[in-house]
């Protein structure tokens, strides 16, 4: 199960490259995002530009700000085969995985990370995605897929996990995207 929620951009306003306020399972920390739908067009990722196989009609971006940036803080289960008990013996494993991209020879780029955190807040471990260049997507406009997987580290508790869309040159629009953004628990040696 996807503990992210809206990692797909679907939910709540958007469409447009227009910056929403507001993003439904995220705080904007920094910035203002677009929901943007890949119909729209203009140079923005289409359905024929590469990205995930499965994809929905909108995608993350970074508006037009020079850094925008959402989080989402998830509790971990407290039961269970990944739950705190599972976690503690370290037998339960995390997969973090999110489609990241640009525009065409553009250097603006989008990063996920997850910061797992224990009972207090403190972090115990860390793992980022991105950012994917523009050498990465071989000057073409589109999402790149990336994962990161390994242990939830003994009292982990929480996840927090970010995304950091960054603008590197000229221009109004922060062209880093970002779809299908996932965090997933199962135990040490798949499912039973």
């Amino acid at each position: 199960m996807n503990l992210v929620v809206n990692g797909d951009a679907e939910s709540g306003s958007g469409g447009t490259a227009d910056p929403v306020a507001k993003v439904r399972g995220w705080k904007v920390a920094q910035g203002a995002p677009a929901l943007i739908a890949y119909s729209l067009g203009g140079g923005y990722p289409t359905a024929s530009d590469p990205g995930p196989a499965r994809r929905g009609s909108r995608f993350f971006s970074g508006g037009n700000s020079p850094r925008t940036a959402l989080v989402q803080d998830i509790d971990l289960p407290r039961s269970g085969p990944t739950g705190r008990r599972a976690v503690d013996a370290g037998k339960v494993r995390y997969t973090l995985a999110g489609w990241l991209g640009g525009y065409a020879g553009q250097e603006d780029g989008a990063r996920l990370s997850v910061e797992f955190r224990d009972a207090k807040g403190t972090p115990v471990a860390l793992s980022v995605l991105g950012p994917v260049g523009a050498a990465d997507r071989e000057s073409r406009t589109g999402l790149v897929e990336r994962t990161a997987e390994a242990a939830v580290p003994p009292t982990a508790r929480s996840a927090r996990v970010l995304l950091v869309f960054t603008r590197s040159g000229g221009g109004t629009s922060n062209d880093g995207y970002a779809d299908a953004l996932s965090l997933t628990l199962e135990p040490a040696g798949g499912r039973r």
